[in-house]
């Protein structure tokens, strides 16, 4: 399944999606259905969270990792197989999970390639370097305004884009069940011979206090990125094997805890993602 308009040919659009586990549990949403974020009492950014965020996220344990199912590939269903693809959806390896942040005054211009006119009424709460670049991508900028609603801007040098049409479109698009958990784009692209970027991002509410990501079947979790309602996570992954030429790789899984290190949410049980109906 793709989000967003249907006649937009940038290679942005084609890269960027829903969540990339989404596309068993999601048949179609509406732009029309789209809600602004807010109006639901769901959290709102705080004044002390809205410095921009870096981060090296290096691995940390999951105080109760879990096993996930297979991937999909871009949110657009499972990739075919061929004689050279990776049979194994957890033969991989993440070789790289450090971001670093993005300076104010290139954050102002990926802002303002990004949302033009409306630029202005936004302010950055994460704004980061990926760990690697690919043709498209080289970092993330999650914005907000006044009113709490987001925007998601790719980066690539000081130029930004969204593959959303209002770039607020993210807005109340697609919560996990228990609504902890708001997604917003992820996405996966070749960055370098035998490696793929993985981004994502989202919004969580006041409960969580802590967010990682895991990635296919493998148990181990690496922290997101956090501040003003938003996180992002971003890694590069390496087939263990040569894969083919569509490859799907893992899907990414959220976990959320609270202050306690108690288990909010799990994407990978959560019947939305995981239902093959």
């Amino acid at each position: 399944m793709k989000i967003g308009p249907e006649n937009d040919g940038a290679s942005l659009r084609r890269s960027w999606g829903v969540p990339l586990s989404v596309a068993a549990g999601v048949t179609a949403v509406s732009v029309a259905a789209v809600v602004v974020l807010g109006g639901t009492g769901d959290a709102r950014p705080r004044v002390a969270d809205r410095a921009l965020s870096g981060g090296s996220p290096t691995g940390a344990a999951s105080p109760t990792p879990s096993t996930t199912r297979g991937s999909t590939s871009g949110g657009v269903g499972s990739a075919p197989t061929s004689n050279h693809e990776t049979s194994d959806p957890d033969a991989f390896t993440i070789t790289k999970s450090t971001t670093t942040p993005i300076q104010a005054g290139t954050v102002a211009k990926v802002l303002s390639s990004c949302l033009g006119a409306e630029a202005s009424r936004y302010h950055a709460v994460v704004a980061v370097r990926t760990p690697a670049s690919s043709r498209d991508w080289d970092g993330v900028v999650v914005a907000v305004n006044s009113s709490g609603q987001y925007v998601q801007c790719a980066a690539k040098g000081d130029k930004g884009s969204s593959p959303d049409s209002p770039p607020t479109f993210i807005n109340d698009r697609l919560w996990g069940t228990g609504r902890v958990i708001e997604y917003f784009d992820s996405g996966r692209e070749p960055a370098g011979k035998g490696q793929y970027l993985m981004v994502g991002a989202g919004h969580y509410t006041s409960d969580v206090a802590k967010i990682t990501v895991s990635y296919g079947g493998k148990p181990k979790q690496y922290p997101a990125l956090m501040a003003g309602g938003a996180f992002v996570y971003a890694a590069v992954l390496s087939p263990d094997t040569p894969p083919g030429p569509h490859y799907a790789g893992p899907s990414p899984y959220i976990h959320a805890y609270d202050a306690s290190g108690k288990e909010l949410y799990n994407q990978a049980k959560d019947p939305k993602f995981t239902s093959t109906q």
